[in-house]
């Protein structure tokens, strides 16, 4: 399993009339924690594509709004990858919190690997299961 935290403050053009964090935000808040994520992994968004001609579109998203996330909040998000992608998707598990560590919302998301060239899904690609490993360790083939 790998977890990691990403701190972001809540701005005052985010929030609607209650002062409230926009709910339509909330999955601006996932896409930061899984292009942090990966940046945390060695790799970007931008060299998938440019390098390796590799994107991640969504194909499923889930939310459920626990309590409100307020202006000048700062939240912590947690994005977690459950299981090793074996195949053409894996699933990011989301959970933001406020300054009290209560949480504010949570879901899942779940992203295709997508061959830029072909536009056809693929596999999970090496470059990327390779990043992975240490935090997967049993998905480690033995020695030959």
């Amino acid at each position: 399993m790998y977890v990691h935290d990403y701190k972001k403050r809540v701005r005052y053009g985010e929030t609607d009339q209650m002062g409230y964090l926009y709910y339509g935000r909330y999955a601006d808040l996932y896409e930061i924690g899984r292009a942090e994520m990966l940046r945390a992994l060695g790799l970007t968004y931008k060299q998938m594509e440019e390098e390796h001609r590799v994107m991640l579109p969504v194909a499923f998203m889930e939310t459920r709004y626990i309590r409100p996330a307020k202006y000048d909040e700062l939240l912590t998000i947690r994005t977690t990858l459950r299981q090793f992608p074996k195949d053409r998707h894996m699933t990011f598990y989301v959970e933001v919190f406020n300054e009290a560590n209560k949480i504010v919302n949570g879901g899942r998301i779940r992203l295709v690997f997508v061959d830029m060239n072909t536009m056809r899904p693929i596999d999970a690609p090496k470059f990327f299961t390779n990043l992975l490993l240490p935090f997967f360790p049993e998905n480690t083939l033995p020695p030959a």
